[in-house]
């Protein structure tokens, strides 16, 4: 039975290389059969729109859009934190596929069974 895996991204174009690194790992993990979920939260939610990381590219990896997408048509599933997608006035109709608004009870409850979680 597969375990389960996060991958906690609070950053985006301000840190593109933390954003770009956090998603190579969520797509190695969801490659290994974990169930995976990548939590944006803070600057992060930003990458939970369709577009925002278009232009994201860090020397040596794959670009970001790329990694997102892969990361959802593997299986992956990205969990927006609400109030913080809100504070940005960001548009709940444009996002990324796998993307899923939801509050911090949900995070809570996808790692109450002991799930490893790394921060980015």
């Amino acid at each position: 039975m597969p375990g389960k895996f996060c991958v906690s991204l609070t950053c985006a174009k301000d840190d593109a290389d933390r954003a770009t690194v956090a998603f190579v790992v969520a797509n190695a993990a969801v490659g290994s059969e974990q169930e995976t979920i990548v939590f944006l939260s803070t600057e992060g939610v930003r990458l939970g729109v369709a577009g925002y990381a278009d232009d994201i590219e860090e020397t040596g990896f794959a670009p970001l859009r790329e990694l997102i997408a892969n990361f959802a048509a593997a299986g992956g599933t990205i969990y927006v934190c609400s109030p913080c997608f809100k504070k940005r006035n960001l548009d709940e109709t444009k996002l990324v596929a796998g993307a899923k608004i939801v509050g911090g009870a949900k995070l809570v409850e996808f790692l109450a069974g002991g799930a490893p979680c790394i921060s980015y």
